[in-house]
C-alpha cells in the first residue's frame, strides 16, 4: 500500500503514510510528515516542520504552520488556520525552533474558517465552532465558539453535544468533570 497523490498535488516530503491521499493544488513541503489514511484535500499548505497522525481529515484551503502537531483522528474544517508566531514581524526573522508550538489531541474537531493562535493546545475529543477564533489552551471534551473562543459546553468523543448530567444521549459514555477538562467515568 502507499498514498494517493492527485498528479496536480505538490508533495515535496516523503514522509506521507500509507493510504493517505493528497488531492489537487495540495502543497506537503519537505520535512513535513502526514500519517496514514489521511485525507488532505484540494489547496491545503503544509510547512516543514508540521507533524500529522493517522487517520486525520484535513478539508479544503487548510493552512499548517511549522511547530503544529495534529494527533491522530482530528477533522480539521475547510478554512481553518494555524499560525505559528504570536509576536510576528516582517522585519524580525526567527529561526525555527523560535516558533510557537500548537497541539491539537486526538480525536479533536476544528470547525471551517477557525482560527488556532499559535502556542495553544486544543484538548482530546474538543470541539471548536466554526469561525471561532481560539487564544487560549481548549480543554479535553469541551465545545467553544466564538471571538475570542470561549466555552460553551461539552461535547462525547462520538460529537454528541452532552447534556448537564454528562451521559451521552447518543451513545451512552458518561463523564465527570476533572481537573483539566471532562474525563470517563
Amino acid at each position: 500500500m502507499s498514498a494517493t497523490i492527485h498528479p496536480d498535488a505538490r508533495v515535496e516530503s516523503d514522509d506521507i503514510g500509507d493510504g493517505t491521499r493528497v488531492w489537487a493544488f495540495a502543497h506537503v513541503m519537505e520535512g513535513a510528515h502526514v500519517g496514514r489514511d489521511c485525507n488532505v484535500c484540494d489547496h491545503v499548505f503544509v510547512e516543514s516542520g508540521v507533524v500529522i497522525g493517522d487517520r486525520v481529515t484535513i478539508k479544503n484551503a487548510v493552512l499548517l504552520w511549522d511547530g503544529v502537531v495534529v494527533e491522530d483522528d482530528v477533522f480539521i474544517g475547510p478554512g481553518a488556520v494555524f499560525t505559528n508566531d504570536r509576536n510576528p514581524r516582517a522585519s524580525v526573522k526567527k529561526a525555527r525552533h523560535q516558533f510557537d508550538r500548537t497541539l491539537v489531541k486526538a480525536n479533536a474537531t476544528i470547525g471551517a474558517n477557525a482560527t488556532i493562535v499559535a502556542g495553544v493546545t486544543v484538548g482530546e475529543s474538543a470541539f471548536v465552532g466554526a469561525g471561532a477564533v481560539v487564544v487560549a489552551d481548549v480543554p479535553p471534551f469541551a465545545l467553544v465558539f466564538g471571538n475570542p473562543a470561549r466555552q460553551a459546553g461539552w461535547m462525547c468523543s462520538c460529537a454528541t453535544r452532552l447534556p448537564e448530567d454528562l451521559r451521552c444521549p447518543a451513545c451512552g459514555l458518561a463523564y465527570a468533570v476533572g481537573q483539566d477538562g471532562l474525563v470517563l467515568t
